[in-house]
């Protein structure tokens, strides 16, 4: 399932696959998430989260 690494731009309401794949690396946790299991990111940073655990922990830190 997991065999490569996709490059993503992470759009405000969508992600466009730059080089295709089949997973990202959660910023916060490493954890690899499926593209099709992508649902958190943040635009600015670039970043995809795990779930909304890590994206609220990025948040705090900010």
């Amino acid at each position: 399932m997991f065999e490569k690494l996709a490059k993503i731009k992470y759009l405000p309401n969508n992600f466009e696959v730059i080089q295709d794949g089949d997973y990202v690396i959660c910023s916060i946790s490493g954890k690899k998430i499926p593209l099709k299991n992508l649902t958190y990111w943040n635009v600015e940073e670039q970043e995809a989260y795990y779930s909304f655990v890590e994206a609220a922990h990025k948040r705090e830190k900010k």
